[in-house]
């Protein structure tokens, strides 16, 4: 990938995808049949007030948008990506603390990606949070 097409991928990724700027979820790598992407901890953001513990939702989201790009990254920003099936195992809960998502395309078809996905502190890189498995349909443009 080039600089001008990472730089037009992380512009969608931080700004283009309302919920994910809301959520405020930073691109740390992308291409190579990977992504792996930053979500600062905050508060409200919360699911477990009484542990400060991010909620589910957002965990995967996150998951979510980490291997769409993975996907997405293989082809041209103009392409689409949309998912056919998320499924996420939460492990250990995300407390107060910004988590990394790393996403490896597993396999790739011409229409269908499958990718595995785990989620860390950023702090603690050898202790799993969650992890996912995705799969997405590709429309090539």
């Amino acid at each position: 990938m080039n600089p001008e097409e990472l730089r037009a991928f992380r512009d969608l990724i931080e700004n283009g995808i309302p919920f994910n700027a809301y959520l405020g979820i930073r691109l740390l790598d992308l291409g190579d049949r990977q992504c792996r992407l930053l979500l600062p901890y905050r508060p409200e953001l919360q699911g477990d007030a009484r542990r400060q513990a991010l909620h589910g939702g957002v965990i995967s989201a996150l998951i979510d948008t980490c291997g769409g790009f993975a996907v997405w990254s293989t082809g041209s920003i103009k392409d689409r990506v949309a998912t056919i099936d998320l499924r996420v195992d939460y492990l250990k809960p995300a407390v107060a603390c910004d988590i990394i998502a790393h996403s490896r395309i597993r396999m790739l078809g011409n229409r269908v990606g499958n990718v595995s996905t785990v989620v860390y502190a950023s702090t603690a890189p050898e202790v799993i949070i969650a992890e996912g498995r995705s799969v997405y349909n590709i429309r090539r443009v």
